[in-house]
């Protein structure tokens, strides 16, 4: 399967730091390093794109050193970003994470596209119950009841690559987890304080 990193976003959120939020590091590793070493370690991922813009043009010179291809997309609009990378790959699914999930694991990305193998959906999302994520030091920006549960967002997807570029109706499910790895990403200085906090 191949695997899309999205790395062209402005980090508006994160505030001014002098560094692309892809190049931050996180127990001396630059996080987008970190991501792309999670998905090198998949027995699943074949091939590894990372999407990079104008906003992140240090990233993309990085991301080209360690000889991984990348997409060049306006990095104004995260839908449109998606679209121009899709047009470019060429399985029929695909999996998509942001560059800013420094935990992510090897395993956790092989049990996410198992899962998917044995329960395929036009979309799969991973999510994350909302109390692991609190318990961590997060405040969800987004939460959504399910099976009598609250569960957050991870970032992480599988998607039919044609019918998201075709704009056909998608059907939608859920890979529902406990896991911190899939919990922590950082858009705030004080997520990122967090981050680094499980690598003292």
């Amino acid at each position: 399967m191949e695997a899309l990193v999205m790395a062209g976003g402005k980090g508006t959120r994160m505030g001014y730091c002098g560094v692309e939020k892809p190049m931050i590091e996180v127990g001396g590793v630059f996080t987008v390093k970190r991501v792309i070493d999670a998905l090198n370690g998949s027995r699943n991922i074949d091939k590894i794109l990372v999407s990079v813009s104008p906003n992140t043009p240090d990233t993309e010179r990085y991301v080209k050193e360690l000889g991984i291809e990348t997409i060049r997309t306006s990095g104004e609009d995260y839908v449109e970003d998606l679209h121009d990378s899709f047009r470019i790959l060429n399985g029929k699914y695909v999996l998509t994470c942001p560059s800013d999930m420094p935990l992510m694991r090897s395993s956790t990305v092989d049990a996410f596209i198992d899962y998917f193998r044995a329960n395929p959906d036009d979309t799969m999302t991973a999510i994350v119950e909302e109390d692991v994520v609190v318990k961590s030091g997060f405040k969800p920006s987004f939460d959504f009841g399910l099976d009598g549960k609250k569960w957050v967002l991870s970032g992480m997807n599988i998607m039919d690559r044609a019918k998201i570029l075709t704009g056909e109706e998608l059907s939608y499910s859920y890979f529902m987890t406990d896991w911190v790895d899939l919990a922590i990403n950082m858009n705030t200085e004080k997520e990122l304080e967090i981050a680094r906090s499980f690598f003292l």
